[in-house]
């Protein structure tokens, strides 16, 4: 695990995003299209963690982005050429523009001052986004990625902070995927190559280290 020291030079406030990745009703919610997916999600408190990082970061002045999958109801513009796009189409819970399977899903908790960044197309929530450009203009130097899945989204959005120059860091216990033995796996073998591996605590200890706005210099 990092050392204190270390996390409190990564997790300046000034210069932190927190970014949760497809919390959202129809993905993590009680009826959600991967129910699967959803009882990891709850059941390995990967949900409540991510509610608790949003929290931490709204009282210490760390920015907040919410990505969110989404699709038109005639789909177009849509990614129709992987196995997985194939099969959202014919799953009963669909992320549709406007529906309540694209909020945000409770307890995490939207203010204001967060973004929310929704995508129609691809696997990732900073490829093809609005993400980077909001970052690069918030001043941001550490990503912290939290969400799901552990599967696909999360090692995307990792993989994407990394080769835009940014550093990542995964609070290990706010990241779902299935089965439940395959996050700590991939997180371990995968993700720890390439980004600062954490727990919820320690990201929230040092976010409380370090006050201040986050502001482009």
């Amino acid at each position: 695990m990092p050392s204190s020291a270390h996390l409190g030079d990564l997790l300046d406030p000034r210069h932190t995003v927190l970014l949760t990745v497809e919390c959202q009703r129809g993905v993590v919610g009680p009826d959600a299209a991967l129910p699967e997916l959803a009882r990891a999600a709850r059941s390995s408190g990967a949900l409540a963690n991510v509610a608790r990082l949003v929290a931490g970061a709204h009282g210490s002045g760390v920015q907040v982005i919410h990505a969110v999958a989404e699709r038109r109801p005639d789909g177009r513009g849509a990614n129709r050429n992987a196995r997985l796009f194939r099969a959202a189409e014919r799953l009963p819970v669909r992320q549709l523009t406007g529906t309540a399977a694209v909020q945000v899903a409770p307890p995490i908790e939207v203010t204001d001052e967060d973004f929310v960044v929704r995508r129609l197309h691809g696997l990732s929530p900073i490829q093809g986004t609005d993400v980077d450009a909001l970052l690069r203009n918030l001043g941001c130097r550490t990503l912290v990625v939290a969400g799901v899945s552990a599967n696909v989204a999360i090692p995307n959005a990792v993989f994407d902070a990394v080769n835009r120059g940014y550093t990542a860091l995964v609070p290990a216990d706010a990241v779902a995927g299935v089965p439940s033995d395959y996050t700590p796996a991939m997180i371990r073998h995968t993700l720890a190559l390439v980004a600062t591996v954490a727990t919820t605590d320690e990201v929230l200890a040092g976010f409380a280290r370090r006050g201040g706005r986050l502001r482009p210099e």
